[in-house]
């Protein structure tokens, strides 16, 4: 029998249904965020469920934020550019998107704030933030780069700064901080990571302009700008729907339906490399909504052939990365990760926890420091997986254990809440046996 921490996989026969997904979790965050310092309320309809994006309502709310959530919505009170000091600390939970983010707003604020987390989240590196951000005016103490932080906020001056690291939750944080900058604040990344950010700020009515350079780009934000609240429904998690889609490849025939989906191009790639894999994908109902691209998939189920993810793949896919790996000994000719470093300090070490639980299935896997290398044809057999407290560990897992022989025990499997605590239910009521 399972339980809340651990969960049994069964075998299945085929994957077939419609699943409807919640919010966005990047989106979710980011709207969260900018609806607190906005002028004017916002209703935020299907915000993520997840305990991450329910950090940041909870830091904000610390931050003398009002809002609510009333059924499937999030009504939130803007109190513009200034909040107030907090009386405790902020506490991040495992939720590294809602430290460096929020990182940017507490910076440009005229208190003192400190910001904390779980025992994952206080591993994970904040030097890519602090040394920007202590560039820009604020002072931040932290031991060895890593959480908790202490930011004492100041007037910032704006910079002119090229990510060292690509990553979307660090440019945003530098472009919410611009918003109290004075002056022109640049951001230069050399490799294109997700724009969220970037629509969000304009979908609250900010100013800001892109330029493409080679394979990145440069965005620049004026500061001063006042944001105005807004209501919007949230598009559904196109990195939640990734699990959904692998288990449809698994199985030839499968039939499948994701509606208002997130197709936001910088996360499509997805997209591309399933259908390289074999996944048939058809997408209907494409609208434009606050600047996001939102449609339905229609999938179908085709032999799994294999993949090489490389180079600017391997910042695009890093949160798809496990569960395509998961899936890539039932494909033809396996999976090639390369350039992947950044898994190493997500919630866990996403490469040896990969690694470590296919082997467990009795998978042939070579761990490299930067990828992994994944021979096709294998047959998988059920086992006790240790989801690491990562809920993209578990989920993958959960799906790679739908085609494996005998039952899966999956150890941890509660940190599924993180992003998506209804995973489970949706993945059994879509399975057939």
């Amino acid at each position: 029998m399972s339980s809340p921490s651990q969960k049994i996989v069964r075998p299945a026969r085929n994957i077939r249904g419609s699943v409807r997904l919640p919010g966005d979790k990047s989106i979710s965050h980011r709207y969260g965020m900018l609806a607190g310092i906005a002028e004017g309320a916002s209703r935020l309809e299907n915000y993520s469920t997840g305990a991450d994006c329910a950090s940041t309502l909870g830091c904000m709310r610390a931050l003398g934020v009002k809002w609510e959530r009333k059924n499937n919505c999030v009504e939130v009170e803007g109190r513009g550019l200034t909040l107030s000091a907090p009386e405790c600390a902020l506490d991040c939970g495992n939720s590294g998107s809602s430290m460096r983010m929020l990182s940017g707003i507490v910076a440009g604020q005229k208190f003192t704030s400190e910001m904390t987390g779980d025992e994952s989240l206080s591993r994970r590196p904040m030097e890519r933030i602090i040394r920007p951000l202590t560039a820009m005016g604020a002072k931040i103490t932290a031991s060895e780069g890593r959480p908790p932080l202490r930011i004492s906020g100041a007037s910032l001056h704006a910079i002119d700064y090229k990510l060292p690291v690509a990553s979307a939750q660090v440019k945003s944080c530098l472009l919410f901080a611009g918003l109290f900058a004075e002056d022109e604040t640049r951001v230069e990344e050399e490799v294109r990571t997700r724009d969220h950010g970037e629509v969000a700020l304009r979908a609250f009515g900010a100013q800001l302009t892109r330029k493409a350079l080679g394979g990145g780009d440069e965005v620049r934000i004026r500061g001063g700008q006042r944001l105005h609240g807004i209501e919007a429904r949230i598009p559904g998690d196109l990195s939640s729907a990734a699990f959904f889609l692998c288990a449809a490849a698994l199985f030839p025939g499968s039939q499948l339906t994701l509606p208002d989906l997130l197709m936001n191009p910088t996360r499509a790639r997805l997209l591309d490399i399933l259908m390289q894999m074999g996944l048939r994908i058809a997408v209907t109902q494409l609208e434009q909504v606050h600047g996001e691209m939102v449609g339905s998939l229609e999938v179908e189920g085709q032999a799994l052939k294999g993949a090489t993810i490389s180079g600017s793949d391997s910042a695009a896919l890093i949160d798809e990365i496990p569960v395509l790996a998961a899936i890539a000994p039932y494909s033809e000719k396996g999976l090639e990760v390369r350039d992947g470093k950044e898994l190493r300090v997500k919630e866990s070490d996403r490469i040896a926890a990969v690694a470590a639980n296919l082997r467990r299935m009795g998978a042939q896997v070579e761990e490299r420091e930067d990828g992994l290398s994944i021979p096709g044809g294998q047959a998988l057999r059920g086992a006790e997986i240790e989801s690491y407290g990562d809920h993209r560990i578990a989920m993958a897992f959960a799906v790679a254990a739908l085609r494996a022989e005998g039952e899966t025990l999956i150890r941890g499997a509660e940190a599924a809440a993180i992003s998506y605590p209804e995973f489970f239910q949706a993945l059994e009521r879509v399975t057939e046996r």
